[in-house]
């Protein structure tokens, strides 16, 4: 081999120099499995933290490092104890002893392409899924593409010699897993934390002191149950302990639940808040669950296709079919070890983890406060209308003292004023849930997916818990649907994506490996490590003192006003010019300007509970300056998409008349607005006055051109189409400029009343 090949696989991380047997082209393709087996751990782990870190990050029960090291700790362990079996890589989807080694190597090679990319795309889309099912399915659809590839090529075969490559029960045992994990988390999630609430409320602390010991002693119970017959599965499999355990399950499920509620006990007598304790255990414990089972699936190909190198190196013969493959020898530990400090790496650097977990958390959180993250859809508007029926009925039913008892239980009050998402009560009924649910379902040998089971009881928990309310119902089902729908599609999209690459791969040799390894490569780049822009349209940062509050809306209020002015003025010589490409722009920055605007309104009430907790007359005034920003965007935009639907009609002109008129009027709303923008910037209201003049002789030549209008379409002067144009320009530039008066004198009189008129004032 030349030198040249052994210093391209030092690059890759591979220690394959003595491939001198299979030729160069298989070592390059086990240098770049290498590379996408960390870029894969990359993009899974930042799909899966979302199971063993959403509910200690939605509570807040620790500081993000505390759980990130929890989380790593429970890594740790579990790559340490996990026996390291990759029986689903190696012949689990199909029959290796069928498959030469180079045809192996395109199908691993496939797996890897796509389990990659789709795995990123879901990241991207803060969408969390299972990268169990993603690796399984990316093997169904590369064996297929490779089996279709043998079977042409041999006349004897025929399509139904297809079952013999493919192993395909497997995958409808994952999509029977889809389907259960749904239904079963979802109940089993609303009903314990229905019950839950009702026994401690919102107002737990005085309950909480007397029995929940009891109560979080169950739930260790169940997390150390699950740690056991799911985590340490692997290492406790076959031993005295697990077998006594097994044979007298309900005795030692009681014998756990003393000692843990003791411990408990004496613990809450120190003044610990044991709450947190069962959280980051059961943190830890998912952590652990998941580096032990979870993490051996997916590096199963890498490691599988090392090891047909490894086969086929030593017996000289890369034609060799894969029968040894059928053998499950466990990974190297070295392995298993680098791909737990991957994935603890991963855990501390990743952004687009903490964007997944986003989602499941802004799905479940307390309070119908700031914008939804989903639209709407007619299924989840009719699945709210026929809950609120049924809710209807039910009250009929349920005397009114217990539903008002009921209600009283569920009256939502942040006692651990920590401003989470849920409290920790939840927290520990998502993660006791979760764990008992995965480990029931292991014992039975139900295929149930950890990272369905975990998001269901969070949906389910959040239900039960009344997050989802009258304003936001209709939003997070949506939101629920997508997620779900995004499973099915991690099935199909793995699938095809696998089948497509695996094809490429098999038929077009070297060249389509290049290709595909540097989309790949670029996509990964792209997505992960480009810079993000900042956008103007990009919604409002979460502010914390009343400081940043006020200097964010002044910036804010600055720059819409500034760009108003610029977009009017642009959009009305457009108009005149009948200039198309220049208005569909104006379309499109007064659409961002808008929605930004309206934005800010969603943030409205965590921003009013600040302002407020000082002067309730500055909350007043911070309403009526967002409320008039919108109005004036909103106005603008009323201007600049009937301009470009006119011209885009190619309808006729504006008349030289009504261009007079609208120079005109551009040019005062230009002086308007040239002073509002120096106040706002200075912080000097002294020409305010100034300003209330200019706007009441603008309004006058706003009325003179309009009868003008009206004049010429008596004497049929004007065209209908041009003349209901100009009208809706002068209209709305009337609205403009009245919301942006009114705009001006709010913003004085809430910076005034807040801090006086010159504290406020950054030195430019």
């Amino acid at each position: 081999m030349s030198e040249i090949y052994t210093v391209i696989i030092g690059i890759l991380g591979v220690l394959a120099i003595s491939g001198l047997f299979v030729g160069v082209t298989n070592t390059v393709i086990i240098g770049i499995l290498g590379v996408l087996a960390i870029s894969g751990r990359f993009v899974g782990v930042t799909n899966d933290a979302v199971n063993f870190l959403n509910s200690a990050i939605g509570s807040k029960v620790a500081s993000m490092k505390v759980i990130l090291s929890v989380a790593s700790v429970g890594i740790l362990i579990g790559v340490v104890t996990s026996s390291g079996m990759m029986e689903v890589a190696r012949s689990g989807m199909f029959n290796p002893g069928l498959f030469t080694f180079h045809e192996v190597m395109m199908l691993y090679l496939g797996v890897m392409f796509a389990n990659v990319i789709l795995l990123d795309l879901y990241n991207s889309w803060g969408l969390p899924t299972s990268t169990t099912v993603s690796l399984i399915f990316c093997l169904l659809g590369s064996a297929i593409a490779v089996s279709i590839y043998k079977i042409s090529n041999d006349p004897a075969l025929g399509i139904g010699a297809l079952g013999e490559y493919i192993n395909t029960s497997r995958a409808m045992g994952i999509v029977s897993a889809i389907l259960l994990s749904v239904v079963i988390a979802f109940t089993c999630g609303t009903i314990v934390m229905y019950i839950s609430r009702l026994i401690f409320s919102f107002r737990y602390t005085a309950t909480f002191r007397r029995y929940g010991a009891l109560w979080c002693g169950a739930s260790l119970t169940s997390i150390v149950y699950f740690a056991l017959f799911k985590g340490l599965k692997t290492v406790l499999d076959g031993h005295a302990f697990i077998e006594f355990v097994d044979r007298h399950l309900l005795l030692s499920l009681l014998a756990c639940w003393i000692v843990c509620s003791l411990a408990l006990f004496f613990i809450q007598r120190l003044k610990i808040n044991i709450l947190r304790i069962t959280i980051l255990s059961g943190t830890f414990a998912l952590a652990l669950a998941f580096a032990g089972n979870d993490l051996v699936n997916f590096i199963g190909v890498p490691v599988a296709s090392f090891d047909a190198f490894s086969i086929a190196r030593h017996s000289g013969d890369s034609n060799m079919l894969m029968e040894a493959l059928n053998e499950n020898v466990p990974a190297n530990f070295v392995i298993l070890l680098t791909a737990g400090v991957i994935m603890i790496a991963t855990l501390w650097t990743s952004k687009k983890a903490m964007h997944v977990s986003e989602t499941e958390i802004s799905l479940s959180a307390q309070g119908d406060e700031g914008q939804e993250q989903y639209g709407s859809s007619l299924f989840s508007r009719t699945i709210v209308r026929a809950a609120l029926n049924i809710n209807t009925g039910v009250e009929r039913v349920i005397p009114p003292r217990v539903r008002t008892a009921i209600a009283h239980r569920f009256e939502y009050e942040d006692v651990e004023h920590s401003g989470a998402p849920y409290d920790m009560i939840r927290a520990t009924v998502n993660l006791t849930t979760s764990a008992l649910l995965i480990a029931i379902a292991t014992s039975l040998k139900l295929p149930l997916s950890t990272t369905y089971v975990c998001f269901m009881v969070a949906m389910g928990s959040s239900l039960a818990d009344r997050a989802w309310g009258r304003e936001s119902a209709v939003y997070r089902i949506s939101g629920v649907m997508t997620v779900v729908a995004g499973w099915f599609v991690t099935a199909l999209g793995g699938f095809l994506i696998a089948f497509v690459v695996g094809l490429a791969l098999i038929y077009g040799g070297i060249p389509a490996f290049v290709i595909i390894t540097v989309l790949c490569g670029w996509m990964l780049i792209h997505s992960n490590f480009r810079k993000k822009d900042d956008k103007s349209g990009s919604a409002a940062p979460a502010v914390q003192t009343n400081e940043d509050i006020i200097a964010s809306l002044r910036e804010e209020v600055c720059a819409t006003m500034e760009s108003a002015t610029k977009i009017y003025d642009r959009t009305l010589i457009a108009v005149m010019q009948e200039n198309r490409k220049v208005l569909r722009d104006m379309v499109k920055e007064s659409n961002d300007l808008f929605y930004h605007s309206r934005d800010r309104k969603y943030t409205l009430l965590p921003t009013l509970k600040k302002l407020q907790g000082n002067d309730v007359n500055t909350a007043h005034y911070y309403v009526q300056v967002v409320d008039y920003l919108n109005e004036m965007t909103k106005a603008l935009m009323h201007i600049t998409r009937p301009a470009f639907e006119h011209i885009d009609n190619n309808h006729e002109g504006l008349s030289k008349e009504q261009v007079k008129d609208l120079m005109d009027i551009n040019d005062d709303v230009e002086s308007i607005y040239r002073r509002i923008n120096q106040m706002l910037r200075e912080g000097d209201f002294a020409d305010i006055e100034t300003v209330l003049s200019l706007r009441d002789m603008l309004f006058e030549s706003i009325a003179e051109a309009i009868k003008s209008e009206l004049t010429r379409i008596n004497e049929a002067r004007s065209n209908t189409k041009a003349s209901m144009l100009y009208l809706t320009i002068l209209n709305e530039t009337k609205n403009m400029v009245l919301q942006s008066r009114n705009l001006l004198k709010s913003q004085q009189y809430f910076l005034k009343h807040r801090n006086g008129p010159t504290t406020w004032i950054k030195q430019q």
